[in-house]
């Protein structure tokens, strides 16, 4: 469990579910709701504090927490609210059937989260999908993807990457790389598909030093160049998530504000989910790869209680 100190969000010492309850009632009692009550109390607690905060309000008032905020609260702070209510396999599993079965594929959601979550919590996705439609989460991405980049979501799927380095395939492996891109006219994605989706985070680094000796160019540089749309999207992923996930994350976040206009939904979904599992790592990176920190960019990019809660989650200032 050590990946979990690196959260920003903590559970709380002294936790008294009833107390928070309480608190979380007056707040929306009445005229009025005071927003920062809500948004300081909720950031301030583990989620698995937040289910027994949850369980503890629907005793006492006989009230469904989550319909009550719904009620008293709205747009993006709404949004981010209900999601750090959410326990995170059940997030991931909305995220993913919301991302299928809208209007058109949300490719980027299936990608972040396929690319960057670990075997077994990809296991614990695909039972609570499972759980909670009915349905088959493998079946739903075949179903609304296609080609290699469906090829490669089924192979992420399969949760089934192998283990530690196999220092006799590293040389073996960015040759064939090499020999599938760059050395090839047209490119046989097949190859990237099938050694990018199963070699495990450690092999992936080594292969990468051995391309870069052998082709000249990053793995990156050369995945941009010989594929595209979805299918570039996703070995770029899965590529930045092998040399470090907490990099992969501060970079979606940099692009999620960025430029005109906010990508509030990457926002609050790296916000939520990362928040208790790697924030701090996250925001090291972010402050080494952008010379700013990511305290200031939420600063600067949001307003209102929505900005006091993502700035509670980010949990501090790198400048």
């Amino acid at each position: 469990m050590l990946q979990a100190s690196r959260g920003t969000v903590k559970a709380s010492g002294n936790f008294n579910a009833g107390a928070d309850a309480e608190v979380l009632y007056k707040a929306m009692k009445g005229l009025g709701t005071d927003e920062d009550a809500i948004l300081e109390l909720l950031t301030a607690r583990s989620n698995a504090q937040r289910q027994e905060i949850k369980t503890t309000y629907k005793t006492l008032f006989g009230k469904d927490l989550i319909d009550d905020l719904k009620g008293e609260l709205g747009g993006k702070f709404e949004t981010l609210i209900v999601g750090l209510m959410t326990p995170p396999i059940a997030y991931d599993v909305t995220l993913l059937r919301n991302a299928i079965k809208g209007a058109g594929t949300d490719e980027k959601v299936l990608v972040e989260i396929l690319a960057s979550r670990t075997p077994q919590q990809v296991k614990d996705i695909i039972a609570g999908y499972r759980q909670e439609y009915d349905a088959d989460l493998e079946e739903d991405v075949c179903g609304d993807t296609s080609g290699h980049f469906k090829r490669l979501l089924v192979i992420l799927l399969q949760a089934n990457r192998q283990q530690g380095i196999q220092e006799g395939m590293i040389e073996s492996d960015a040759q064939a790389l090499f020999k599938a891109g760059e050395q090839k006219f047209g490119t046989d994605e097949q190859s990237f598909v099938t050694i990018l989706g199963n070699r495990s985070a450690e092999h992936l680094k080594k292969v990468f030093d051995a391309y870069m000796k052998l082709s000249g160019y990053e793995m990156e540089e050369s995945i941009s160049r010989e594929t595209s749309g979805g299918l570039r999207d996703l070995l770029l992923a899965v590529v930045k998530c092998a040399r470090s996930v907490p990099a992969y994350f501060a970079e979606t976040l940099y692009y999620s504000m960025k430029g005109a206009g906010t990508d509030d939904n990457t926002l609050i979904r790296v916000m939520v989910s990362r928040s208790e599992v790697d924030m701090l790592d996250i925001r090291a990176a972010f402050r080494r790869m952008f010379a700013c920190s990511l305290h200031s960019v939420i600063k600067g990019d949001t307003s209102g209680d929505y900005r006091k809660a993502l700035l509670l989650l980010c949990g501090g200032d790198d400048a």
